[in-house]
């Protein structure tokens, strides 16, 4: 599996049981109840489903015990899901993108791809909030 796909797994897996324990609790006016059975129904659909970013990761960085700016940094973001931050992973993670830089300038790669992945996660149905919106 892709490192992006890694990345979409760890947030879109986990949205499935967080949007039904969601629509469980709190039913919001004018909510598709359909969709949020369909997205249960059908993990393997993530573009289908709206999934609560923030909300993911902020509980898995939580559960690191560690101190993790994942709103910012590319690393923190790997590291809250459980995956390899290392210098090689990112750079993977680069060349899976389309990264047309330097990769051996880190810092201007890694806000790159930090941009690129909450992009992608928006476009792909995650709800990100607006201090991290591109």
């Amino acid at each position: 599996m892709s490192i992006f796909g890694s990345i979409m797994g760890a947030i879109f897996g986990h949205g499935a049981q967080a949007k039904t324990a969601e629509s469980t609790t709190t039913a919001a006016p004018g909510a598709a109840p359909s969709a949020s059975t369909s997205a249960s129904a059908a993990p393997g659909t993530a573009a289908a489903q709206t999934v609560d970013v923030a909300g993911i990761v902020d509980k898995a960085a939580a559960a690191t015990g560690e101190k993790l700016d994942w709103r910012s940094s590319i690393v923190d973001l790997m590291k809250a899901l459980g995956l390899d931050s290392s210098l090689a992973a990112r750079k993977e993670l680069a060349k899976e993108l389309h990264y047309a830089g330097d990769t051996s300038n880190t810092a201007t790669m890694n806000v790159w791809l930090h941009q690129q992945v909450m992009a992608k996660l928006a476009a792909n149905g995650g709800k990100l909030p607006d201090d991290i919106k591109t």
